[in-house]
């Protein structure tokens, strides 16, 4: 059954990346700069589950918050310093490698993840707050450039998203039972990880 699950998950991923535009992971108004409120909020709205790394991390970080019953203001980590990475991409600092940054970040949360790797609540807080921080000045690609308002309604819909989608993960987590647990995050984990080495061969394939 696991073996069947395994394959299965494996063609979805595959099928899922090959469905996917790696431009458009930072351009939810189809590349336009977001010109309104409206416009900046769906696009903080959006980013997060149009970029299949980001919303791979996010599962992840769900998903280990969930099994290892840490504080659900954990994910807070994550969404505060991806908020300071955006700050820096608009304010012009370089941070070097960001989208391989990020790529290693999905494959590293998803391999501890698929191995069952017991890591303590600091040590997922350093990960969630260092990978916050690449994640966020990637986002901050589809908002550079652009007005105070579209700004400001970009990174309270990215806030929001993100903490919706990380609570809400780990609060489903942990209503199933122990026995389903037993393998269920570790198979998510392993497709995680997939998707961050599919991404970072995809990174490196387009230099």
């Amino acid at each position: 059954m696991t073996r069947q699950l395994g394959r299965t998950a494996a063609l979805l991923l595959i099928a899922t990346l090959s469905l996917t535009d790696p431009a458009a992971a930072h351009h939810v108004m189809g590349g336009r700069l977001p010109a309104t409120f409206v416009e900046g909020l769906l696009s903080g709205l959006g980013h997060p589950v149009i970029g299949l790394d980001h919303l791979a991390f996010l599962v992840a970080a769900g998903i280990a918050i969930g099994v290892g019953g840490s504080s659900l203001m954990m994910p807070a980590l994550f969404v505060v310093a991806s908020a300071i990475g955006v700050a820096l991409h608009v304010q012009a600092v370089t941070i070097p490698a960001t989208e391989l940054m990020v790529a290693a970040s999905v494959i590293a949360a998803g391999a501890m993840i698929a191995r069952g790797v017991a890591l303590g609540a600091f040590a997922w807080a350093a990960l969630l707050v260092l990978a916050g921080l690449f994640h966020g000045y990637a986002y901050g690609e589809s908002i550079f450039g652009a007005e105070a308002s579209p700004l400001a309604a970009y990174l309270i819909g990215l806030v929001v998203i993100q903490a919706a989608l990380a609570i809400g993960i780990a609060a489903a987590v942990r209503r199933i039972s122990t026995g389903t647990m037993a393998t269920a995050p570790r198979l998510a984990g392993a497709v995680v990880a997939g998707i961050g080495i599919a991404v970072l061969a995809q990174q490196v394939l387009l230099g």
